[in-house]
């Protein structure tokens, strides 16, 4: 993405990253094309029991590892709250990269408005259709229900 004279852009996303599949893979490709650095938060395992109501089936060191392996990937932080905004204040990313499903909710409409103020754009990808973490849990408990 780099030309010589234009600033170099650094990019974040987030997630939990459990049971890394084919659609966490194209959050990062995605977001990496459009962006010179990016910088990935990993939802700590606090964050995932509070706001899903599940542990996670990896635990938070091991997804961190098989970010940072992925070489999309320039730095994986910690995400330790919900509150983008207040990373932002932390790295000074210029592009934030989020999935389609979170346009036009409360949320991310105070995002817009947030990030706007400070020059940082928000890029929605569509929603890799098909494979999911949580798909992928419930086959795993189906499988092991039928013994």
């Amino acid at each position: 993405m780099s030309d010589d004279d234009a600033p170099m852009i650094t990019g974040y996303t987030t997630g939990v990253f459990d049971m890394f599949h084919a659609g966490h893979l194209n959050l990062l490709r995605r977001a990496r094309a459009e962006c010179d650095r990016l910088i990935v938060g990993v939802t700590v395992d606090e964050i995932v029991r509070e706001r899903k109501h599940k542990s996670p089936i990896v635990p938070f060191a091991e997804r961190v590892q098989i970010v940072e392996a992925i070489r999309y990937v320039d730095e994986v932080v910690a995400q330790r709250d919900m509150n983008k905004f207040g990373m932002w204040e932390k790295l000074r990313f210029d592009r934030i990269f989020v999935g389609d499903d979170w346009r036009g909710t409360p949320e991310w409409s105070e995002y817009e408005r947030q990030f706007g103020g400070v020059g940082v754009d928000i890029v929605y990808f569509p929603y890799t259709q098909g494979t999911s973490s949580t798909k992928l849990t419930a086959l795993l408990d189906d499988r092991l229900a039928d013994g």
